[in-house]
């Protein structure tokens, strides 16, 4: 588990270019590496019964957990050290003038339904939010199967950064509304039962382009508990192995227990024999929301 840490902002910290000092200054904290195995029990707040694997709808936290990191994936994703890395993309260039960007995509990504991941995809996906928070992409390209040109309508020097969100995962382009309804991604974690409101599981993908990096569980269960006292009870009583609570519910007395990112500004509780990396960030629940591909049993 790693050790407690002071108060800084993940995003205001990759903004300012800190965040590669400040790492080359500290290093990483002893732990044990990372292993293969075993389940992950999360007892999350914020679903509904109406929850699908949607990003045009706001969703909670227990669907963005279930989203990002498990059953879909992004562009780019900020890595557990707070800096931004590629994803479904390996490089980005931007122009002078930060209107025009060019991505290069992974060409060794497999859709949960078979489908190989392409430029395509992209485009599709990103036309679900054309109105919305995408509103300022002027014109989308493909150059190739694997290639991205995208000009903005203004300048934006944190396009990548907002494509690493929740709401930027990508989908199949030849059948989103599927993809929707059955958590249908190129993530760690296929789908294996969805009950809306209730239940998540997730079996991890064998061949994935993550392997030996991320994804140590075998399979991962969240499951809704809207109370943070039956989280919390939960948690006590060996029900799950972590829960996402606003208040500490007497678990800091626990020796067994750890509160992230520390006790007296706290998104989650975890059990210690969850490890997961070293983080800079405390702004972020369940280390960025991506607990399914980062944590890992010691």
């Amino acid at each position: 588990m790693s050790a407690r840490r002071p108060h800084i902002d993940r995003r205001a910290l990759f903004a300012s270019g800190a965040a590669a000092a400040l790492l080359a200054a500290t290093g990483l904290s002893a732990q044990t590496a990372p292993q293969q195995g075993g389940r992950l029990r999360m007892a999350l707040s914020g679903a509904l019964r109406s929850d699908r694997f949607d990003t045009r709808d706001q969703q909670g936290l227990f669907m963005q957990v279930a989203t990002v990191g498990a059953a879909f994936e992004t562009l780019t994703e900020v890595a557990a050290d707070g800096t931004l890395r590629g994803e479904l993309a390996t490089q980005w260039q931007g122009s002078a003038d930060a209107r025009v960007w060019e991505f290069r995509l992974r060409k060794d990504v497999i859709f949960h339904n078979g489908k190989t991941f392409i430029a395509d995809d992209v485009v599709a996906s990103f036309a679900l939010h054309a109105e919305t928070i995408l509103s300022d992409i002027d014109r989308i390209e493909t150059p190739g199967t694997h290639q991205l040109k995208i000009t903005l309508s203004d300048a934006d020097a944190d396009f990548p950064y907002r494509l690493s969100g929740p709401q930027m995962v990508i989908y199949p382009c030849d059948n989103i509304q599927d993809a929707m309804a059955h958590g249908i991604g190129t993530g760690l974690y296929r789908m294996h039962r969805f009950l809306p409101g209730r239940q998540f599981v997730g079996h991890r993908v064998d061949g994935h382009y993550k392997d030996g990096h991320a994804g140590w569980f075998d399979s991962v269960e969240l499951v809704s508990l809207p109370a943070d006292t039956v989280r919390a009870e939960a948690l006590r009583d060996h029900f799950v192995d972590a829960v996402d609570l606003t208040h500490s519910a007497d678990l800091g007395v626990l020796k067994e227990i750890t509160l992230l990112p520390e006790e007296h500004f706290m998104t989650c509780a975890v059990r210690n024999e969850i490890a997961l990396p070293q983080s800079i960030g405390t702004r972020w629940p369940l280390d960025n929301l991506r607990a399914a591909e980062r944590w890992w049993i010691t």
